[in-house]
């Protein structure tokens, strides 16, 4: 399944990509970074055919916010889709910074990343989804223990918070934990891991700069997490994938990253939360690469972002 940001879902089947897009999808806002964002099988799919999109879905007032909803998924067609959860305080005008990546738990979670909407001041308001990392039920109800359930003025469906704009979204194979990647401004991309209850800083801290020059805040501050890597200058990430597959043994943990600015394919290692080592790889190619994925056939496949976009398959280097 590959989403495209106008709004329409497509299928690869055997290698080949199917002329006709799946039905049932829903209304999207294709403009600026809003459209079609994330697709994602629930981890029963082979029982209930359940399938969750994420999106920029229109406001009542105008505008576009960030949502997920789950359909049934039937032979190309999306039946009964419906919205699990809007992120109602995050409509604005701005066609910026949705977020929009999705996963599933080990333990039936959702989560769900929101960008600040181009607003910074978002992403330090509690009562505000804006610059969040949510955790649902996988039927969009609040989870009883969420940080921030109970707090007058909260929004309870928050996990994190003091976000810019989360591009990838992964489970690290060996804690389960959600980890992620978001955009800085002019530097200070990042790595966390997304921890309940932590605030990631931004615009308190960051590495980055304004587009213009001057510095943003701090570099360092108490009670503001530190990124486990960050990347100046920008590569702008989008995707993440942890390699486990035993196709690429000499990558077995790592954390892939597309990379759209510097337009490569990245991987870090990380020996524990500490990053040891950087490599990219595919720069000659010169496209944009909007996804990394892990498949169940243990192949990597990567997405190019272009109006003639590619899936690309990954074969295993053959210098490691």
């Amino acid at each position: 399944m590959i989403t495209e940001r106008r709004g329409t879902l497509r299928r690869v089947v055997d290698g080949a990509l199917r002329s006709e897009p799946v039905t049932g999808v829903p209304e999207v806002v294709a403009k600026g970074q809003g459209g079609l964002f994330d697709v994602l099988p629930h981890p029963d799919f082979a029982d209930n055919q359940r399938l969750y999109l994420s999106y920029a879905k229109p406001c009542d007032g105008g505008g576009a916010t960030t949502a997920v909803g789950q359909g049934r998924y039937r032979d190309g067609t999306l039946e009964d889709f419906q919205d699990l959860f809007v992120a109602e305080s995050a409509c604005t005008d701005t066609a910026k910074h949705f977020g929009g990546r999705i996963v599933i738990d080990a333990d039936g979670y959702l989560f769900l990343t929101v960008g600040d909407r181009g607003q910074r001041e978002r992403a330090q308001d509690n009562g505000e989804h804006g610059g969040s990392v949510l955790r649902l039920h996988d039927d969009g109800q609040v989870p009883e223990d969420n940080p921030l359930v109970g707090n007058t003025g909260a929004q309870p469906e928050i996990w994190s918070w003091g976000h810019r704009n989360p591009q990838g979204l992964a489970l690290h194979p060996d804690t389960g934990e959600p980890w992620l990647n978001e955009h800085g401004p002019r530097g200070g991309d990042e790595i966390n891991r997304v921890e309940a209850g932590v605030n990631y800083g931004w615009p308190v801290i960051t590495y980055g700069k304004e587009y213009y020059g001057p510095t943003i805040g701090e570099e360092k501050k108490d009670g503001y997490a530190q990124p486990l890597h960050y990347w100046v200058p920008s590569i702008a990430p989008s995707g993440l994938a942890f390699v486990t597959s035993e196709r690429y043994p000499d990558w077995h943990g790592d954390a892939l990253s597309g990379a759209l600015k510097l337009t490569h394919l990245n991987r870090v290692r990380f020996d524990d939360t500490r990053a040891v080592e950087e490599v990219r790889y595919l720069g000659e190619r010169d496209e944009r690469i909007r996804d990394a994925r892990q498949g169940p056939d243990g192949h990597l496949y990567l997405l190019t972002d272009s109006p003639d976009g590619k899936l690309l398959r990954l074969n295993p280097p053959a210098d490691g």
